[in-house]
């Protein structure tokens, strides 16, 4: 194939997904959860925690920091302050101490004191298990509040949109915006309510094994003949 038939053919692949909506784009989202799924059937929120107020923690902490390193992290969190009454205590010097690795950590620091006091007094302690109640917590947006949902408490209310998630959702022709908010809200219909967890963790995986945001790798990529961002040359 000469190039010019090759980029000739790629734009007429580009249009075809390009025309894709109602039940033929709902198809093709699920044609591509099914193949994700098949790939990584095991696919999990890779922070550790035990509990909601734990995943709330490491929530907080992973903006701007990988989950791993998240996780060599709040170990020593965790034994420090076990819950929101501790944590409700803390100095925040004493946060910015055993956080700091993490990045930003004077404004995490103040989140998570001031996400615990909150939780103290409106909750009881125990993390609230609505969008609305956790939205309003510092340190707490859709994001957060959606991972704990998912992952804490088992409650689909809205899919986890991470760079990754943003990133394979307009690359996979799912959304044609790159807002975050506008990427959740193109997402939910095309996917049962049920699944909506699972979908982020689907893409998040793949976005870090295959999809690189600088190098994916399209030619071992089994989504690539219905990618629209593949290239058909590989």
């Amino acid at each position: 194939m000469t190039p010019a038939r090759a980029g000739g053919t790629r734009i007429v692949l580009r249009k075809r997904f390009a025309r894709l909506k109602g039940p033929a784009l709902r198809a093709h989202a699920l044609a591509v959860y099914d193949e994700l799924h098949r790939l990584y059937p095991t696919a999990h929120c890779e922070l550790d925690f035990r509990n909601p107020f734990e995943l709330t923690v490491a929530t907080i902490l992973s903006a701007q920091c990988t989950d791993k390193r998240v996780n060599l992290t709040t170990p020593a969190v965790f034994a420090a302050y076990p819950d929101a009454a501790a944590l409700a205590g803390a100095v925040q010097e004493d946060v910015e101490t055993l956080v700091k690795s993490t990045g930003f950590f004077r404004a995490k620091s103040k989140s998570l004191i001031g996400m615990a006091r909150a939780v103290m007094a409106s909750h009881g302690g125990a993390i609230p298990s609505t969008m609305d109640e956790l939205v309003v917590l510092p340190g707490v947006g859709r994001k957060t509040a959606n991972v704990v949902l998912g992952n804490a408490f088992g409650i689909n209310h809205g899919v986890v949109v991470d760079t990754h998630v943003g990133r394979l959702a307009y690359r996979l022709g799912l959304t044609k915006s790159t807002d975050p908010v506008q990427v959740e809200s193109d997402l939910m219909p095309l996917f049962p309510q049920d699944s909506w967890t699972m979908l982020s963790h689907l893409l998040i995986w793949h976005g870090r094994q295959v999809c690189d945001a600088r190098s994916p790798r399209c030619g071992s990529c089994t989504l690539r003949p219905r990618c629209p961002s593949a290239p058909l040359d590989q």
